[in-house]
C-alpha cells in the first residue's frame, strides 16, 4: 500500500527511486528517539 502515485515512486530508468534526505533524516531521528526510551526503560526496570 502506497500513499503516492506510480509516477512519483519510479525514477526515469524504470527502477525504484531511492528514499529522499528528508525521509532518511526522519526514520533516523525516530528510531534514535525510540532507541532513548527502550534504553531508558531497560536501565529503570534494572535498577529498581
Amino acid at each position: 500500500m502506497t500513499y503516492l502515485p506510480d509516477d512519483e515512486l519510479k525514477s526515469d530508468d524504470g527502477g525504484r527511486k531511492p528514499p529522499s534526505m528528508n525521509r532518511i533524516a526522519i526514520w533516523v531521528i525516530v528510531g534514535g528517539v525510540g532507541v532513548y526510551f527502550l534504553g531508558t526503560g531497560i536501565i529503570g526496570l534494572l535498577s529498581k
